[in-house]
């Protein structure tokens, strides 16, 4: 056992739809309603709150001190992405992955995948999230894939193909090869993940400990059309996220690992996407 990184964060997701007897299993995620509206602006503000964790080696974050914070903060939202064209980009996603992981799942960053970009506006290829969880049955490794689009359906049938991807050995290979070293030596976890993923250790062996986060966003008609979380909010969204899970499950060819779907309904992508643009630029030049 070691001591993961606390998540100190008051929580900010509703779950809703949580099916944990389903294969895979579901929760829905939402971020809520406030006066009558959406809670996107809320919510944009809280994913900030995680930018430093996200964007950060575990010494960069260490080494946080009252000089140096905001040239901290500052370089984490300079290292997401320079570009107008913040709309095409996946670390939204990413980020809104991760800030799942860490509040629902209590799981641990074992590596910053976005801190290893090597230009600006590139995209770091492999698994969008490294977290592991310590359980007192081992050491998972949970390997998360995030889809941040509008539909439903192409989050599915893009995120499937994916899935079948980056579950061929000779990628796991070469991701567990890739993730031993980028690990920091100074994160308390390090030794335990390099044991995991030894070269000697046969894949059969490290597929049982792999777990997979799918986070898949759409616009909902269902969080469009109310402004409140009320009985009848929560049923209809059941009933939705329950069908997506449904296609998902049908057409997922990864059966071997075990995989946690969640399903984040937006009333407005666009929206959301404004109002993180807006917060990185301006962190960008505090």
């Amino acid at each position: 056992m070691y001591n993961q990184s606390p998540t100190t964060m008051t929580p900010f997701f509703d779950i809703h739809c949580q099916q944990l007897r389903l294969v895979p299993t579901l929760r829905g995620v939402c971020a809520g309603f406030e006066s009558g509206k959406w809670r996107s602006e809320q919510l944009s503000r809280y994913l900030m709150e995680w930018l430093p964790e996200f964007c950060l080696s575990h010494s960069e974050r260490k080494s946080i001190s009252d000089t140096n914070m905001v040239r901290q903060l500052r370089e984490a939202a300079q290292t997401v992405y320079d570009t107008d064209k913040y709309d095409r980009r996946g670390e939204f996603g990413e980020l809104i992955l991760h800030s799942v992981l860490r509040e629902a799942m209590g799981t641990d960053p074992a590596i910053s995948k976005i801190y290893f970009k090597d230009a600006v506006n590139s995209t770091v290829k492999g698994f969008d999230a490294v977290h592991v969880l310590d359980t007192p049955t081992g050491l998972e490794l949970w390997l998360g894939e995030v889809k941040f689009y509008t539909s439903a359906t192409k989050a599915v049938d893009d995120v499937v193909k994916e899935l079948k991807d980056h579950f061929q050995d000779d990628y796991l290979k070469k991701e567990f090869l890739l993730i031993t070293r980028k690990l920091d030596p100074t994160w308390a976890g390090s030794a335990r993940l390099r044991e995991l993923l030894s070269p000697h250790a046969t894949l059969d062996k490290l597929i049982k400990a792999i777990v997979v986060p799918v986070l898949l966003t759409y616009e909902s008609s269902t969080t469009k059309s109310f402004t409140e979380t009320c009985d009848e909010y929560v049923q209809r969204l059941e009933s939705e996220l329950t069908d997506i899970h449904t296609k998902f499950a049908g057409k997922n060819s990864v059966i071997d690992v075990r995989i946690e779907l969640f399903l984040f309904p937006l009333a407005n992508k666009q929206e959301l996407l404004d109002h993180l643009h807006k917060r990185l630029v301006a962190a960008q030049d505090i």
